[in-house]
């Protein structure tokens, strides 16, 4: 599935576990709750983080035995490199009008 099949809330994951990771699911749904005014719920939020795990995007490991740690591998780093300059294309064009 390519990022744009992605829903926004899995982008917006992607780009802060690439931001702040290898991070815990408290310290992703800290900074969304910061940066977007976001507050997920739990469901919502480890649902979506396993769901870019099972894409790839994510690697999940374990910090303490009661923590898992979340960090962007290379494929998500690429999707979101991507993404960018999908995204560039269109902002360009912004400046042209």
């Amino acid at each position: 599935m390519a990022m744009y099949e992605r829903s926004a809330l899995q982008r917006d994951l992607l780009f802060v576990v690439a931001g702040v990771g290898p991070a815990s699911g408290q310290t992703i749904k800290s900074e969304l709750k910061q940066s977007q005014d976001t507050d997920l719920l739990p469901g919502v939020l480890y649902s979506n983080l396993d769901e870019l795990v099972e894409a790839g995007l994510v690697a999940k490991g374990e910090r303490d035995g009661r923590t898992n740690e979340y960090a962007v591998t290379e494929d998500g780093r690429q999707a979101l490199r991507d993404l960018l300059c999908w995204q560039r294309g269109y902002a360009d064009a912004l400046e042209a009008h």
